[in-house]
């Protein structure tokens, strides 16, 4: 079992505020699994008690929609945590975390995340620029959903994907999500997914190798999705 000194999650997460100390505690209690993809780290409605600390791989956060039908709201990948949210709010969780590929993550839980919480004055202040820092972005995707039209929506969720996997040396997503799910991010039907993304590659923009995308034109993309000032 690896160590959180050492661990990719301190790095990039709030758990850089805890000491050594505190490391060693939550070394102690954790448990580190596998999740597989496909499948959820928890669902809609669940109890969490505790965080996820995501080591390895990547999950998408989807909210049920009044239609019945995901909506994809992100993508989290190695180094962030999961859970903070329901754990200090001591709300069901708002969101599902579904793995889009084979993850490893550790489990903390809530007792010992709830003690740093309350002794620990620096995490409890990282947490809290974590959480504000998700709401403004969770703002910003609301935003963008009302004033963008659908293509500039998906040309968002492509550079998103970008963002969050990069690309091989020729440019294909490293992360390749099926157009079901990229509709769920862009919000619009499966149908007209596939129809924007072939006008991507007419425009080359984009190529499409069999189910894989192949970003060829980041600039024109950000043009397309108005993220350039």
């Amino acid at each position: 079992m690896g160590k959180c000194e050492q661990c990719i999650v301190r790095e990039l997460s709030s758990v850089k505020a805890l000491n050594k100390e505190e490391l060693i505690k939550m070394s102690e209690t954790k448990t580190a699994f596998t999740i597989k993809k496909g499948q959820a780290i928890f669902n809609e409605g669940d109890v969490v008690n505790g965080v996820f600390c995501v080591k390895q791989g990547t999950c998408k956060i989807v909210k049920l929609g009044s239609n019945g039908k995901d909506s994809v709201l992100k993508l989290v990948n190695k180094g962030k945590i999961l859970g903070q949210h329901a754990v200090i709010s001591e709300e069901k969780s708002s969101l599902s975390a579904i793995a889009v590929e084979d993850m490893e993550v550790c489990f903390i839980p809530k007792t010992e995340i709830m003690g740093f919480f309350n002794h620990n004055n620096k995490f409890s202040l990282e947490i809290t620029k974590e959480i504000c820092h998700e709401l403004k972005e969770a703002n910003e995707a609301t935003s963008n959903h009302s004033n963008k039209n659908v293509k500039e929506r998906l040309a968002s969720a492509l550079l998103h994907l970008n963002d969050i996997a990069g690309t091989t040396n020729n440019g294909e997503l490293c992360i390749q999500l099926s157009r079901e799910e990229i509709a769920g991010m862009v919000g619009t039907a499966t149908e007209s997914c596939i129809r924007l993304l072939a006008d991507l590659k007419k425009s080359n923009l984009i190529d499409l190798v069999g189910k894989k995308i192949v970003l060829k034109d980041i600039k024109g993309l950000q043009r397309l999705s108005n993220s350039e000032n």
